[in-house]
Formats: C-alpha cells, structure tokens, sequence
C-alpha cells in the first residue's frame, strides 16, 4: 500500500574541525518524525554551546502534532522558545546561535532558519541552496551594494543581521514545497560552505549513500584546514512507502 509518503534515509555527523578546540555547533536528527537541524552557537565557547543546545534540546522536546502545517508550526514556537531562553540569559554576557530546521513529512517540506547556516535541495542533478544567509554581506550582495564574487571573501563575511537569542523578537524566515522521490537534502553549518564549493558539495550528495557522503564532507573540511566546527545532516528521499509517524 502506497499512501503518497516517502522513505527516509539520514546521516547527521559533527566535528569540532582543527583549530578549533571545542564544538559550539549541535545536531538534531529525529527521523521518526521527519525533523532535523544544526545549530552554530557564538558567544564564546560556554555561551555559544549552552546557546545551541539550548536550540536543539528545545527542538528534541518538542511535541510534533501528525498534520504537517501543525507540526511546522510547533518547530517555528520551539525556536521562539529557545530565542526567549537564550536572550533571558544573555543580558551582560552576549551569545547566541545560528539555527535551520528542516522538516519532511509525506511529500511535504519546510525549511526554517536564522543566521547562515544552510539547507540545500539536490534534486535532478541540480543543487538549490533553498535558504539565503543572515548576513551583512549577503544583505549588501541582496541590494546590490556587492557581486557574489566580491562577497565570497568579505571580511565581513562572519558577521550575522540575524540570529537566534540576539534580541528579544525573533523573525524566523521560512521555505516551503513538495518533496519528490530522488530528492537529498543537506543542513550544516558555515564551517562546511566556507570549505567546500556548491559543485562540490553536488557531486558528493550525489552519490546516494547520506552516511558515505556526511563522511566524505566531513573528511575533506579536515583534509582542508577546517578552520571552523564542522556540522552536517543528509536526508535522501527513496521510493514511496507507508511511514507511520508517532
């Protein structure tokens, strides 16, 4: 019996990279109900874990209601929860974090994020960056003070116009569309697209394995220097099957 549902398979992998000591980022992968994130704290190491997991615990309690637009709405007010606990705590001694949230259900998906850690679609051979960075050079390259090209080395680059526990209201942004049989989605940090070229990252989703390609991403930051913590999660959409969510 085929009820229109889609077949999950994931890989979610994380490394603090090396010259970074410690890991600020967090992965989320709750498979059984279609939902994962990567979260990358700043503030310091303490503020900025505590400010990710703070992010990825509030989305791993959180109660995700069958109906698919309930169930993104519940995933949009538990980041609404943790912006309100990490700007609570963050009164003197700033911190925060960057979050994107993907959630797949059926033959649906919703993308939620704040900050410039990413989610990208590959689907038919062509990779979609589905989010656009809350960046100061990306909000320049957007009004067309900056090209692309000027921006990829921006010394700027790092710094955020949005993020999540920086200012007591948070606007989440959000993308949403039908998810297709083929369909390999990636969300990670900026310590991964800092390293690795779109092209690249195209090939290696490719290769229809979530596990051997969060490896091999992983691997070639390391091989690269992996100036930054390094955070992936990879979803491949297989053939249709009954998916009973709890």
């Amino acid at each position: 019996m085929d009820d229109g549902s889609l077949r999950f398979h994931d890989a979610t992998l994380t490394h603090p990279g090396k010259v970074r000591r410690d890991n600020e980022d967090q992965v989320l992968a709750r498979p059984d109900q279609g939902l994962w994130a990567v979260a990358d704290g700043m503030g310091g190491h303490a503020n900025g874990q505590w400010s990710s997991k703070t992010i990825t615990a509030t989305l791993e309690a959180a109660v995700l209601p069958a109906d698919f637009d309930d169930a993104a709405s519940a995933v949009a007010a538990a980041v609404h929860e943790a912006n309100e606990r990490i700007w609570t705590k963050s009164v003197g001694q700033p911190m925060g974090s960057t979050v994107v949230a993907l959630l797949l259900r059926d033959r649906r998906f919703v993308v939620l994020w704040a900050g410039d850690s990413r989610c990208y679609l590959l689907r038919d051979g062509q990779l979609y960056q589905l989010t656009v960075d809350h960046s100061q050079v990306q909000d320049m390259v957007t009004s067309g003070r900056l090209t692309a090209e000027e921006a990829e080395n921006h010394p700027m680059s790092h710094v955020l116009s949005r993020a999540v526990g920086v200012a007591p209201r948070l606007e989440l942004d959000a993308v949403s569309d039908e998810a297709k049989v083929g369909d390999v989605f990636l969300v990670c940090s900026d310590g991964l697209t800092r390293t690795i070229p779109d092209a690249e990252l195209a090939t290696i989703l490719a290769q229809g394995n979530p596990a051997a390609a969060a490896d091999e991403l992983v691997k070639i930051c390391l091989e690269r220097g992996a100036p930054d913590n390094v955070s992936v999660a990879v979803v491949n959409c297989d053939e249709t099957t009954l998916l009973a969510l709890s």
